[in-house]
C-alpha cells in the first residue's frame, strides 16, 4: 500500500467516524420537528376573560389541545383596544408554542386607531386559519317608525344629521360598520359612542337612537325577545336565524358586507411544518358538529382556510378599515 492509497483509507475513515458521531445529534433534532408540540401551547387572547371573544378562544384551545395532544393554554392579556396582548404575540419567540387570537379589532382596526400598537399587523404575523365570522346586523327599535332599510335611509336624506345610531365605542365593529354603511349610502347620521356594555341598546330601545349596527352575537336575543327589530343583515346570504331579515344586497346595496371575525395567527417567521400542523388542527376541529353547534349559540359562521387565505383576508380588511378610519376621521376615546 502505498502513502498515497494509505491516506486515500484515512480520510475516509475519519469521514465515516464524523457521521457515525453526528448521525445521533440529526436524529433528535429532526424528531423535535416532528414530534410538534412536545410542550403545551399558549394562545393568547387580547381579551377580558368572559366574553364571547374569550369563549371563541376556550372552546378552540380545549378542541385544539385534544387534537394536538397538549393542552392549548389560555392567557387573556386585555386592554388598549386589544394591542396589549397582540404585541406580545408579535414578539414572541416563532416556534409554534406561542399564539394568538386575532379579530377585526386587532388586525384590521387598533393599527389605524393607535399612534403605536407595537405590532405590524401584517408583516409581524404568519397566518394559520381563520376560525369564522359573525355578521352584524342594522336593528331598531321594535316601535320604530322605520318598517325597512328602504325607509330608514329616505329619512336621513330628508333630515340630513338628524338620526342618529349607537356603538360601544369609537373604533369599535359596531361603529365602524355603520360608518361603512354611511359611506356606501351617502347618509349623514350622527354617531353617538358608548363606553362598552349594553347602554347602547338599551338607549335604542328607550328611543333616544335610532338604529344601530349591531353584531348578531348582541343582537338574537334582543331579536328572539322581540324588543328589537332587524332591518337588513350585512351577510353574503339570508341568516338561518333571521330567514325573513334581507341581505343589504336585497335592499339594494349589492355586496356590502361587514362581518367581525376570528383567526389564529403565529409569530412571523414560524416554520411552515409547524404552520402546516395547527392549520390541520384547527379545520379538523371547526368540521366537528359539537364545535359548529357552540358557535352557532355565539353567532359565529365557522369558516376553515389556509394559511394562504388568511394572509390575503387580513391584508384586504386592514387596508379596507384603514380607509374608512381616515376618510371618516376616526379616533379613540
Amino acid at each position: 500500500m502505498n502513502s498515497s492509497t494509505s491516506s486515500r483509507l484515512s480520510r475516509r475513515g475519519l469521514l465515516l467516524c464524523a457521521a457515525a458521531l453526528a448521525s445521533p445529534l440529526v436524529a433528535p433534532l429532526a424528531h423535535a420537528e416532528s414530534a410538534y408540540p412536545a410542550k403545551p401551547v399558549t394562545l393568547l387572547v387580547p381579551y377580558p376573560a368572559g366574553g364571547a371573544n374569550d369563549a371563541v378562544a376556550r372552546l378552540i384551545g380545549l378542541k385544539m389541545g385534544e387534537n394536538l395532544k397538549q393542552p392549548v393554554v389560555i392567557d387573556n392579556r386585555p386592554g388598549a383596544g386589544t394591542t396589549i396582548g397582540t404585541a406580545l404575540a408579535a414578539k414572541a419567540q416563532a416556534d409554534g408554542y406561542t399564539l394568538v387570537l386575532g379579530s377585526l379589532a386587532s388586525h384590521a382596526v387598533s393599527p389605524h386607531l393607535y399612534a403605536r400598537p407595537g405590532y405590524d399587523a401584517v408583516a409581524d404575523f404568519a397566518p394559520i386559519g381563520m376560525i369564522g365570522v359573525v355578521p352584524l346586523v342594522l336593528v331598531v327599535a321594535q316601535d320604530s317608525p322605520y318598517t325597512d332599510l328602504k325607509s330608514l335611509v329616505e329619512a336621513a336624506r330628508k333630515q340630513p344629521g338628524q338620526l342618529n345610531y349607537g356603538s360601544s365605542g369609537n373604533g369599535s365593529p359596531l361603529h365602524l360598520g355603520a360608518e361603512l354603511f354611511k359611506q356606501r349610502a351617502q347618509l349623514q347620521i350622527n354617531h353617538v359612542p358608548y363606553k362598552g356594555g349594553n347602554a347602547h341598546t338599551m338607549d335604542l330601545m328607550g328611543g333616544r337612537l335610532d338604529m344601530i349596527m349591531d353584531t348578531l352575537t348582541s343582537a338574537s336575543p334582543l331579536l328572539k325577545s322581540g324588543k328589537v327589530r332587524a332591518l337588513a343583515v350585512a351577510s353574503a346570504s339570508r341568516l338561518p336565524e333571521l330567514q325573513n331579515v334581507p341581505t343589504f344586497a336585497e335592499a339594494g346595496y349589492p355586496g356590502f358586507e361587514v362581518n367581525a371575525w376570528y383567526a389564529l395567527y403565529a409569530p412571523a417567521k414560524t416554520g411552515k411544518d409547524v404552520l402546516a400542523r395547527l392549520n390541520a388542527s384547527l379545520t379538523q376541529v371547526l368540521k366537528l358538529p359539537d364545535v359548529q353547534e357552540k358557535f352557532a349559540l355565539l353567532g359565529v359562521r365557522t369558516r376553515a382556510g389556509s394559511p394562504q387565505e388568511l394572509a390575503s383576508f387580513t391584508t384586504d380588511e386592514w387596508s379596507r378599515y384603514g380607509k374608512v378610519i381616515q376618510s371618516a376621521g376616526i379616533r379613540i376615546d
